[in-house]
C-alpha cells in the first residue's frame, strides 16, 4: 500500500480525531500518519516511539523508550518521569482499557527472558505495574464487551486471555492459543475474533472468540508487526512491517505497510481519559 517507510513499523491506529491511520516507525522514534492522497507524514517524538493511542480531549498519549507522553491538542508533546532508569529496556506496545487507562509494556533490547513488565497510566497520572515477569510485551486488546483481555508475550508462542474488571485488573490468565510463530501486535474485532500478526510468518491470523483458526491474510514481507482496523467502516485491516535485523535488498517489501478488505469490521478504538 505504501512504499517502504519504515524500519521498525508498529502499532497501527485509526482516530476519526486525528483524521485516519497513525503508527510509529518505533526504533526511530518517530509518529507517521498516511495522508488522503496517500503520502506519509511523520514527526520525531522521542527516542523510541512505541505505542499510542488518542486522548478523549484531544492529542495523543505516546509509550516512549522509558514512560510515558502526552500529545496535547495543540501538537506539542511533553514527556512524562521515567519510569526506569536502566537503558537496556524500553517501551514496547499497548493499548486503552475500557475504562480509558492506557497500558505499554517493556522488553529489553537483548530480549532477556523476564525482563519485561506491563505498565498503565491512569488520567489522574499514577502509574501501576500491572504485570511484570515478561520477555517481550507485545499486543493488547479487548474483547468487545470488554471482559476479556488478550495478550501477547512473543517469546511464549501463545496468545493470552485474561478476565477483565476495573477494579480488579487483569486476572485468571490462561492460554487463549498456541502456536509455532512468534506472534507480534493484535487486535480484535467486533464479533470478538483475534487478529494477530506473525513477526516470523508473513502472515496475520484471525482466532474464533473460541480460539478456532479461521482466517489467515499472507503478507508479501515476511516480518509482520501488528494490525488494526480502520477505514470509514472500520471495515480495512492495516498492516505494519520491520526491516529490523534484515540486510539492504533483503525482503524488499517489508517496511511498507499494507491493506487488506478481510470481509470483518472492527471496534472502535479505545481511547485515554486523561
Amino acid at each position: 500500500m505504501t512504499d517502504v517507510v519504515a524500519y521498525h513499523g508498529e502499532g497501527p491506529v485509526w482516530s476519526p480525531s486525528w483524521g485516519g491511520l497513525r503508527w510509529v516507525d518505533m526504533l526511530a522514534g518517530d509518529v507517521l500518519s498516511l495522508q488522503p492522497d496517500g503520502s506519509v507524514g511523520r514527526r520525531h517524538v522521542g527516542e523510541v516511539a512505541a505505542a499510542l493511542r488518542p486522548r478523549r480531549g484531544g492529542g495523543a498519549v505516546i509509550g516512549i523508550e522509558r514512560g510515558f507522553a502526552l500529545e496535547d491538542p495543540d501538537g506539542s508533546v511533553r514527556a512524562l518521569d521515567e519510569i526506569w532508569g536502566d537503558p537496556s529496556v524500553r517501551m514496547n506496545e499497548g493499548g486503552c482499557d475500557p475504562d480509558g487507562r492506557f497500558y505499554c509494556g517493556s522488553m529489553a533490547y537483548d530480549q532477556e527472558e523476564g525482563a519485561a513488565s506491563l505498565y498503565r497510566l491512569d488520567p489522574d497520572g499514577t502509574i501501576v505495574t500491572v504485570l511484570d515477569g515478561l520477555t517481550v510485551c507485545n499486543g493488547l486488546d479487548w474483547s468487545p464487551d470488554g471482559s476479556r483481555a488478550f495478550h501477547n508475550d512473543t517469546a511464549t508462542r501463545t496468545i493470552a486471555v485474561y478476565d477483565y474488571d476495573r477494579d480488579e485488573g487483569l486476572t485468571n490468565r490462561r492460554v487463549f492459543v498456541e502456536m509455532e510463530n512468534r506472534p507480534d501486535g493484535l487486535t480484535v474485532d467486533a464479533e470478538g475474533g483475534v487478529w494477530t500478526a506473525l513477526s516470523d510468518g508473513g502472515a496475520v491470523r484471525r482466532y474464533s472468540p473460541e480460539g478456532d483458526l479461521d482466517v489467515v491474510i499472507e503478507v508479501p514481507a515476511h516480518k509482520v508487526t501488528a494490525c488494526t482496523f480502520g477505514g470509514e467502516n472500520l471495515d480495512e485491516l492495516f498492516i505494519t512491517t520491520s526491516r529490523e535485523g534484515l540486510q539492504p535488498g533483503e525482503d524488499p517489501l517489508t517496511g511498507a505497510l499494507f491493506r487488506a478488505v478481510p470481509g470483518a469490521r472492527g471496534l472502535p478504538v479505545r481511547e485515554f481519559a486523561g
